[in-house]
């Protein structure tokens, strides 16, 4: 499945989300708009770099015509006094220049940091409010170059664009409104250039856009590409495709630098067309300077200043190019974060919705429908009704809908049309925080966040105390395990638990889900990879702390569910048998031929 040809396969393959797109996009205020709020909680700081700004401004603007008159008074009439106490300005004018360029350096990378900061927060804080259908549709790895690299492309603008811009234009103005105070006739001679380097710098400014575009849009296929190999290696080492997957990445990471190189090309030649503008116009300077001086129409002094202020005009023109590009990379960057930010959650709260109280745990179906795809039942008027206390089973073949089932009771999804009722309470009519702290799952993936084991356990109950934690974990026969770890219930674990088995991984959801005291629990094939003398203890332990709640499992054991109050029989989205497993036994029908294969299959 590795063996592609050419670069643009790699661009095509199915194994690289489509979430990366070249934009063609002009300046749009509106979005510039949206992206500066995000810097009005610190008028502070925007404060101190702007006046620190202005040090550097009142420095670029005085200092050349100081020295021009440096020259015309104290050096041509032969003033050495004078000429230090000019000297004695100038060197006070760049200490203050000095001062003011730490002050405005570290003022702006604390805002720069501050609004990438405040936005990665919005952005993570937004994407885990977001619903199932969000991130069934998009890989881990997309969602991750969100929330760090199009977040990072934003610093430039925010740390130097900004402010260095505003002060840019303030000093470009201000240069040229002192040249023609000076002298109209040298400030036009020296100046023609730069009509014609704005258009060719435009031109070019074009092509250096579209070539980082591609840069950035090769990065983030790298790292989605990097963070699913990443997590699926276990399988490619299974599968031995490391040399084929070695392969795929060679030719992603070389198109990568491809096009880095291509934008490097366009991007060099922006800085020298500055330079050779602005040797131009110091030649027009000094050849009609010259002119004008033997003319006695300007002075020596006059000149020098002309000079200074011609080589001061120029930086800023560079500084505001590159301000274009950073506006133009953060439009592209800020229009995918603004796409995700604008992404609604399906499942929301709805306006009146209130907290759910205390539950007793009685759950009703009432003809309920739901859909993935349109077009496709995944449940298909589905009813039925759970007393407190009860433990349900949910049995079936793969994708009969059992665990749409408890996703909905999650409510993780919606129903298509019909109810799911909580004590007679629609959970669409309470807060979704509220309806899922009364409802615990155990699921098969079990999931383990890095830490100590006492951390995992505790993820469901952040309140409980240190014996509680025990205590939960002692109740599913987790504890005699944990003890004989090298630091006990302190013990840290890897990402995702990986140096547990996965039975010790399940005892520890188990645990998690028990401590969080749930009046509803849900086990979605919690016991699939724990061995059966483990699982008769845990089966021990679940009919003291299944008391009093109400349980719906769902599980291919038949010595996990034989003991259920009602077993519900799924077949394509319908229940088509229940009762208790002595019940469904006699009648002999689907139920039946499910277990008949699982003897047979276990035989």
């Amino acid at each position: 499945m590795y063996q592609l040809e050419h670069t643009d396969e790699v661009l095509r393959s199915p194994f690289i989300y489509r979430d990366d797109e070249a934009l063609e996009k002009k300046f749009e205020l509106w979005q510039m708009r949206r992206l500066f709020t995000y810097m009005k909680p610190y008028p502070g700081i925007i404060a101190g770099a702007f006046g620190a700004t202005c040090g550097n401004l009142v420095v670029t603007l005085l200092a050349p015509y100081l020295v021009g008159r440096a020259i015309d008074t104290a050096v041509a009439e032969r003033q050495p006094l004078a000429l230090i106490h000019y000297g004695i300005v100038l060197v006070a004018l760049y200490l203050l220049n000095f001062g003011s360029s730490m002050l405005r350096i570290h003022l702006t990378n604390r805002l720069g940091q501050s609004v990438i900061q405040g936005l990665r927060r919005e952005l993570f804080s937004h994407v885990q409010t977001l619903s199932n259908d969000f991130y069934d549709s998009r890989p881990a790895g997309s969602i991750l170059v969100r929330i760090m690299n199009d977040v990072n492309s934003l610093q430039d603008l925010f740390t130097n664009g900004v402010v260095n811009s505003i002060t840019n234009l303030f000093t470009l103005i201000g240069i040229i409104a002192i040249m023609f105070s000076l002298n109209w006739q040298l400030s036009i001679a020296t100046l023609v250039v730069v009509p014609f380097m704005f258009l060719l710098s435009m031109r070019l400014t074009i092509q250096i856009r579209r070539a980082w575009q591609q840069v950035r849009i090769r990065l983030s296929r790298i790292n989605a590409h990097l963070a699913e190999g990443i997590q699926g290696m276990r399988v490619t080492e299974s599968y031995v495709r490391q040399d084929e997957n070695q392969v795929f990445f060679e030719r992603m990471n070389r198109d990568y630098m491809d096009k880095f190189l291509l934008a490097q090309r366009w991007s060099i030649p922006f800085g020298p067309l500055v330079d050779l503008t602005g040797a131009l116009g110091s030649t027009l300077l000094f050849w009609y300077g010259v002119h004008l001086l033997h003319n006695h129409v300007v002075t020596v002094g006059l000149l020098v200043a002309f000079a200074n202020y011609l080589g001061n005009f120029w930086t800023p023109i560079g500084q505001l190019g590159q301000v274009y590009n950073q506006i133009l990379v953060a439009m592209a960057s800020s229009e995918r974060i603004f796409q995700y930010l604008d992404t609604k959650a399906l499942i929301k709260d709805a306006d009146a919705a209130k907290p759910m109280p205390i539950t007793r745990g009685r759950v009703s179906f009432d003809d309920v429908v739901f859909a993935y795809e349109q077009g496709r039942r995944a449940l298909d008027g589905v009813s039925f009704d759970v007393l407190p206390g009860q433990t349900i089973a949910l049995v079936g073949h793969t994708g009969a809908g059992k665990s749409t089932v408890i996703s909905l009771l999650a409510r993780f999804y919606d129903p298509t049309s019909g109810r799911i009722l909580i004590d007679g309470q629609d959970i669409r009519d309470v807060t979704v925080e509220s309806l899922r702290s009364q409802v615990g799952m155990v699921l098969q993936e079990t999931f383990i966040f890095s830490g100590t084991i006492m951390d995992n356990i505790r993820y469901g109950n952040p309140a409980a105390t240190d014996e509680e934690v025990k205590a939960a974990a002692t109740a599913v026969y987790a504890n005699e395990f944990i003890e004989q770890l090298e630091n006990g219930y302190y013990t840290e674990v890897r990402e995702r638990g990986s140096r547990l088995s996965q039975g010790q991984r399940q005892l520890l959801s188990f645990a998690r889900a028990i401590l969080a005291n749930p009046q509803i629990l849900i086990l979605d094939e919690a016991t699939a990879s724990i061995d059966t003398y483990t699982e008769h203890f845990i089966q021990k332990g679940l009919e003291v702390l299944l008391a009093g709640r109400t349980a719906f499992v769902v599980a291919h054991r038949l010595s996990t569910i034989r003991d259920a109050d009602q077993i519900l029989v799924f077949d394509h989205g319908q229940i088509v048998e229940r009762g208790t497993h002595e019940t469904l036994m006699r009648t002999r029908g689907y139920y039946y031929d499910l277990v008949a294969a699982q003897y047979r299959f276990l035989a």
